[in-house]
């Protein structure tokens, strides 16, 4: 799988090595599961043997619970294919209740994400957009109670086969799904000889950045990409914050909501976003890929928007509600960060996210405020979707209230003086 193998381990035996390694990673530096805790994990049906090996971390942690929870994604094509329209606005009651209440009991949630980026491909834009806006709306108390970090949670990945071969269509399934693996554990730092002691070096790292940023106070970044259309200037909210890396939960635990994360982040004014932004990548959008995304913004507001591919999906999910056209967020990653070193489009938010600096439609976190979210601009919406416009070309500069500009990147990358990534 790598040149870590030594000499009298096959590559299976290394692969099986790396895959426990990661393992270890999600359950110690991704929930980072506290002795006693108990831990809830949502996979594919393909992922059984990293589940297996989440549950044998967890437990060795002192996990006084490990329930996982195996997703048919090929049934949620079926509903909105076959389902009628009152079984495609139904969501039962107990489904949040559920998840509160596992909150309340202590739980983390471990995510483990992979999934077939053409699984939604035809189907009815609108029956999907009716489905999730109603899922939405049922875990909204859920969503707040996470983003709030009353719960420890985390996302890593998993390769399965239809994911796999989408990124390495000239492979064949068992390679593809090889390749994609080799991504994986490189993105996550899980190919190296100790990957917590990786991690804890790149929290170190963005953290001086994340922390930099916070003692600027920009009033505003300004995007530009004189290859591409990319034209935007992002107003940020009065007394925002920017995170990224780690973050902490109400009972003190630090935690790494995604593996792999190579973004600093933090909340626009949701009247303040002005010009154009053009997608550098293609987006899956509830299970359809969109791409060409060209977008005008005016006042705050998407009053102008474009895709060359699944543009019925993107104007749905625009029309989720009034704050589906406005930011929650806007975030700067090197153009050099792993998982652009690839030289892969992974067709997957968490792994795409990391190769671009990206803007998300809909909802701001409340942790990216330092006061009132509404009174300080922050928007609100039941989505929350990051779309990539970085690029190696792009620059971006901090806008200081008096019109003091200070520069932030070039060529895509970092150009801060006095700060070492």
């Amino acid at each position: 799988m790598n040149n870590m193998t030594a000499p009298n381990v096959s590559a299976d035996q290394n692969f099986q090595l790396q895959l426990a390694g990661y393992a270890e990673l999600l359950v110690r530096v991704g929930v980072n599961l506290q002795p006693g805790g108990k831990l809830l994990v949502n996979a594919p049906l393909e992922a059984t043997e990293l589940a297996r090996l989440v549950a044998r971390s967890a437990y060795r942690a002192g996990a006084e619970s490990v329930v996982v929870r195996y997703i048919d994604e090929q049934l949620a094509r079926l509903r909105i294919d076959e389902a009628s329209d009152a079984a495609i606005a139904y969501v039962p009651d107990w489904l949040a209740d559920e998840s509160l209440k596992m909150i309340e009991d202590g739980y983390s949630f471990l995510t483990l994400d992979g999934s077939d980026p053409n699984v939604m491909a035809g189907a009815d834009p609108e029956r999907q957009a009716i489905n999730a806006k109603v899922r939405a709306q049922a875990m909204q108390v859920v969503s707040q109670k996470m983003m709030g970090f009353e719960a420890a949670w985390s996302i890593g990945a998993v390769s399965i086969p239809a994911w796999a071969t989408k990124v390495y269509p000239e492979l064949d399934e068992a390679q593809a799904e090889s390749a994609l693996w080799r991504d994986i554990f490189k993105v996550t730092r899980a190919d190296v000889p100790d990957p917590v002691a990786a991690w804890q070096a790149h929290i170190a790292r963005l953290g001086q950045v994340r922390d930099w940023l916070n003692t600027r106070h920009f009033h505003a970044l300004h995007f530009s990409d004189p290859k591409g259309e990319t034209d935007l200037t992002v107003g940020l909210a009065d007394g925002h914050v920017w995170a990224g890396v780690e973050d902490t939960t109400a009972a003190g635990v630090r935690i790494v909501p995604n593996l792999p994360t190579d973004e600093v982040f933090t909340a626009p004014h949701r009247d303040r976003v002005d010009g154009v932004a053009v997608a550098s990548k293609p987006l899956l959008v509830r299970g359809e890929i969109v791409e060409g995304i060209r977008v005008r913004f005016a006042g705050g507001k998407v009053v102008e928007a474009s895709a060359s591919q699944g543009e019925a999906t993107f104007l749905k999910l625009l029309d989720t509600d009034e704050g589906a056209r406005r930011l929650g967020e806007v975030a700067l990653v090197a153009a050099s960060a792993p998982v652009a070193q690839t030289g892969r489009l992974f067709y997957n938010t968490l792994f795409d996210e990391n190769a671009a600096s990206h803007l998300a439609l809909g909802r701001a976190y409340e942790f990216t405020f330092s006061a009132d979210k509404a009174a300080s601009g922050g928007n609100d919406s039941l989505i929350h979707v990051d779309w990539m416009i970085g690029t190696p070309s792009m620059s971006v500069d901090g806008l200081h209230a008096d019109g003091r500009r200070e520069v932030l990147m070039r060529g895509g990358e970092w150009a801060v003086k006095g700060l070492t990534l």
